[in-house]
């Protein structure tokens, strides 16, 4: 008696396009004796099957279990469906559009394989500056729409050649339907540009090393934009950029060949050289070792971390490989080289990131001296990722290239919302049912560039996701860009609109990638953020239920003396420290290099232009103003980071006795100012202000909240892993758990998902 044959219809869903899923699949089939079909459409991966029932079941259970690894399946779902008429077996058929469903693989770092061939002398790919398959290469910045084919990318211009086509074609071949499959015949070519736009003859990868070796900048056109790069060992090099690009002090990020290139330089901790070489390659900021700015001088100036980044393109590959003198094979991949790269966004004036080519010479014009570029156009900029290790894994600082688009799963489903974040690191979110996808990171919105840019990623996010958003919620702010945006957005389309607090979004963005509903409270630590209250806050600690939350303590309002303008000039936060301890006729004196010294004390006495803040941010500027560790900053947060590595490099040390009050739920550290007022060992006062600052923190928690179990940390200031790590051990002593951001930054590079997870709910309570 012949066995029965069983008819499945299989949804998948989840990121399973330009990953190499149907490949899989039709393996996967054929050696389960399987016929029937598999095709990509805008909901994802379907697939008709028929055969034995046991073979049927041990498809869909290995469709999730052995899935390739750049997918991520989100659902496997099979209902009984009508015979499969399959003549062939099983075979993949052509992709069906409609409304989308699923979403584009992320970019990834070219693989082994790929590696393999580029530096095999007999490989038809060798050097060939665009090498991928299904397991690597870039798709967010290529992909024009879904499903994810290559008349979809910005491979549509490149017919495959006969041998392209083969291996496209071929089963049991790693390209086997590689929608960017292409070699030397048939695909991208690189090409190296002077500064006025003409060819330099020569093979671009020679020329351009050379050029950097001289001391040169070269814009290096990458996978989500271009990079301005120099040689990091040269102070003339790296000053000259900094000169150009006008970036005074700012740390650069570092590109090496590998870990053991970093490991003189860095130090790096078990697992940590894995972390660096992750097929999404951020850039990870790693503790310096003592000789570090002597060998690089000027990358990172004052700083304690190092941002280093491994190779991730092709074309970089081959300049580390160029520099190694060509060698046949892969083994030179794991020795140690002196190359050292600055790469740097090419994004002059925090513009957005340089992306065409034409634009590349006209907005780089006066900064490179050259351009390395290619013709195959780059559909959406991105920026590259930066994180820190810290005890749990990774936390970004930047989350975008290796990681966007991919979805932070919701504990529940509901409409569509869009959320536009707020002025700073600003990132937009949309949600389709339990999924909430974060945009690359779009930057500051201080400049007309920014603002297209934010625009024109709503537009593409939104098209791509193929969703129609019912609710748009934004910043309290009113005079934010997005704020504006989400108004015109939601008028356009007769949308309501929802303001949510700063902090409250913080907040909400690390419940929700942790999937927790009900009340929880939160620390929510940053720069600045409008209160409800229309004060500046910052230094909050916060019971959140969903839709709402209360305000159950603060830090002691302290003065801004001029405003904003307090945010960069951190002798004005310690002078506003002054006045509150009595001592404001010290100010002029002590802060006699500043033009305004007087006239600040004089605004503080009278309290004229000093709106009150309860920002944390602010208090680390007034600590670091008092300790003379800097007057002015070159770039935000920079005070803040330099009294941090102090800390560090410090080292342990017990907080001041009584350093801190606590009255009606209000955090007073005053009497912590007071000490460092008067320290003359600045690393030490680094390392006081640290210690004493954990354990107020800890005290606070405890006394307004004694049965806490756990505690949300959110907002920028948990970037500072002496104040995180503190806190960890600290509150962890008291029986009380940290619940740390992860899939996006604790910094306002989160705050669209918080605001986006509070807009579900609101639309989830009505």
């Amino acid at each position: 008696m012949s066995e029965p044959i069983v008819c499945r219809n299989i949804r998948v869903s989840g990121v399973v396009q330009g990953v190499g899923f149907r490949p899989f699949v039709w393996r996967l089939a054929r050696e389960l004796g399987l016929a029937g079909w598999v095709r990509n459409d805008s909901r994802g991966v379907e697939i008709e099957v028929s055969g034995a029932p046991a073979q049927v079941m041990n498809l869909v259970e290995r469709i999730e279990q052995d899935a390739p690894p750049l997918a991520k399946v989100s659902s496997v779902v099979a209902r009984d469906t009508a015979p499969v008429h399959a003549n062939d077996g099983f075979v993949i058929i052509d992709s069906r559009s409609g409304r989308a469903a699923t979403m584009i693989g992320h970019d990834t770092a070219v693989c082994r394989d790929c590696l393999s061939e580029m530096f095999d002398p007999g490989s038809p790919r060798w050097r060939y500056a665009f090498t991928n398959c299904t397991n690597c290469g870039p798709r967010y910045t290529i992909s024009r729409g879904l499903p994810y084919d290559r008349v979809r990318t910005s491979l549509k211009a490149f017919a495959m050649c006969p041998r392209c086509q083969c291996e496209y074609r071929r089963p049991e071949d790693r390209r086997f339907h590689a929608e960017a499959n292409c070699c030397a015949k048939c695909g991208p070519q690189l090409f190296l540009l002077d500064a006025e736009g003409h060819r330099v003859p020569g093979d671009p990868i020679t020329t351009t090393l050379s050029m950097l070796r001289e001391g040169r900048i070269v814009a290096i056109k990458g996978l989500g934009g271009f990079h301005l790069a120099c040689d990091a060992r040269s102070a003339v090099a790296v000053a000259l950029l900094r000169e150009r690009k006008q970036r005074d002090e700012k740390p650069f990020v570092v590109m090496l060949a590998n870990a053991a290139s970093a490991a003189h330089l860095v130090q790096m901790g078990i697992g940590e050289p894995g972390l660096l070489a992750l097929p999404t390659r951020p850039a990870i900021l790693l503790r310096k070792r003592s000789n570090c700015d002597e060998a690089l001088p000027g990358v990172a100036p004052g700083l304690a971390w190092l941002g280093v980044m491994l190779p991730y393109t092709p074309v970089q590959f081959l300049l580390f490989h160029e520099a190694a003198r060509r060698p046949a094979g892969t083994g030179w991949m794991e020795r140690a080289q002196d190359l050292a790269l600055v790469m740097t966004s090419a994004n002059p004036g925090g513009e957005p990131l340089v992306v065409g080519n034409s634009e590349a010479l006209l907005r780089l014009y006066g900064i490179a001296d050259a351009f390395l570029m290619h013709d195959r156009d780059i559909v959406t900029r991105c920026d590259d990722s930066v994180a820190r290790i810290t005890t749990g894994g990774l936390q970004f600082i930047r989350r975008a290239r290796g990681y966007t688009p991919r979805a932070i799963k919701l504990p529940v489903s509901g409409p569509a919302v869009l959320a536009v974040g707020g002025w700073f690191k600003n990132t937009i979110c949309v949600t389709r049912g339990d999924e909430a996808f974060v945009s690359q990171h779009i930057g500051d919105l201080d400049n007309a560039a920014a603002c297209d840019f934010l625009d024109e990623t709503v537009a593409q996010l939104v098209k791509l996701l193929g969703v129609e958003p019912t609710i748009v919620a934004h910043d309290l702010h009113p005079d934010f860009h997005s704020t504006r945006f989400a108004a015109d957005f939601a008028q356009q389309r007769r949308l309501p609109q929802l303001g949510v607090q700063h902090h409250h979004a913080h907040a909400a963005a690390v419940l929700a990638e942790h999937g927790m509903q009900g009340p929880s409270l939160a620390l929510s630590l940053d720069g600045v953020g409008l209160g409800s209250d229309g004060t500046a806050w910052g230094g909050e600690l916060l019971r959140v239920d969903g839709a709402s939350f209360e305000r159950l303590g603060h830090l002691v309002p302290l003065a801004l003396p001029g405003g904003d303008r307090a945010a960069n000039e951190p002798w004005r936060m310690a002078a506003a420290a002054l006045y509150r301890l009595g001592r404001g006729s010290e100010i002029a004196a002590r802060f006699g290099e500043q033009q305004a010294a007087r006239a600040v004390a004089q605004m503080l006495a009278g309290n004229l232009h000093c709106p009150p803040t309860t920002s944390m941010g602010r208090m680390f500027d007034a600590a670091a103003g008092l300790l003379g560790i800097r007057a002015v900053m070159a770039y935000e947060g920079q005070a803040a980071m330099l009294i941090e590595g102090m800390a560090q490099r410090y080292g342990d040390i017990l907080p001041l006795d009584q350093g801190w009050t606590i009255d009606q739920g209000r955090l007073d550290l005053m009497p912590l100012l007071a000490v460092l007022a008067d320290e003359k060992n600045t690393e030490r006062g680094a390392a006081l202000f640290h210690a004493t600052l954990v354990a107020a923190i800890a005290d606070w928690v405890r006394a307004l909240a004694p049965e806490a179990k756990a505690v949300v940390a959110s907002g920028g200031c948990f970037l500072n892993q002496v104040l995180l790590r503190g806190l960890r051990a600290r509150l962890g002593a008291q029986g009380i758990r940290i619940i740390e951001a992860r899939q996006v930054p604790p910094n306002d590079g989160g705050l669209a998902v918080g605001q986006a997870w509070v807009a579900l709910q609101h639309l989830l309570r009505q």
